[in-house]
């Protein structure tokens, strides 16, 4: 494991989610309950999140060379088509929905909640799917599963504890579009290597 693998990783799961649903989620949240609570069932959920995406990208590490290049340039490139052209207002209405579910109450009912709404609203999501494509490309599960779950935890505290005047002050457009391209440029040079 090196600490520039890891902070690569970090640093494009970090970008990924970011401008997620889940980010506009856990800072509606963090409104109407504990702050800590959210936080901790947040990040346990991404924990678990992390380590079903790196088990199953251990998986593909299994498949032909051919069909698992195929299928990581697919997801590089469909999370790049998702960062660069789903609208950032869907993606606050999305995590506005799934916060509203929330219900105040006790810090176990708060945190358990915060854990559900993350788990159901991140299952499938983009960065479990680009967490899995890493494992494939690096065939480094320990290291994706540590940079990726960092990230995550890290999105997770800026929400519950920063997300009011992260919104306001940092430009989340600019960050998805960021984003986006790094994913392209990711699926793109995976097409290359296929071709060579």
């Amino acid at each position: 494991m090196t600490f520039a693998g890891l902070a690569g990783v970090f640093g494009l799961i970090f970008v990924l989610e970011l401008p997620d649903k889940t980010m506009f989620a856990t800072i509606m949240m963090s409104a109407r309950a504990r702050p800590l609570m959210v936080f901790v069932g947040a990040a346990s959920a991404f924990v678990v999140h992390m380590a079903i995406a790196t088990l199953l990208g251990g998986l593909l590490v299994k498949l032909p060379h051919t069909v698992r290049d195929s299928v990581v340039a697919v997801a590089f490139l469909g999370g790049a088509a998702y960062l660069l052209f789903i609208p950032e207002k869907k993606q606050e209405e999305e995590g506005s929905k799934e916060a509203s579910r929330e219900v105040r109450s006790t810090r176990f009912r708060e945190a358990l909640t915060a854990f559900t709404v993350i788990f159901i609203g991140e299952f499938g999501d983009l960065s479990q799917i680009q967490a899995a494509n890493l494992v494939a490309k690096t065939h480094q599960i320990l290291e994706v599963f540590v940079g990726a779950t960092a990230a995550l935890v890290t999105v997770s505290a800026l929400g519950a504890f920063m997300g009011q005047t992260l919104v306001r002050y940092l430009p989340l457009a600019k960050i998805r579009v960021g984003g986006g391209l790094i994913f392209a440029g990711l699926g793109i040079y995976t097409v290359v290597g296929l071709f060579s």
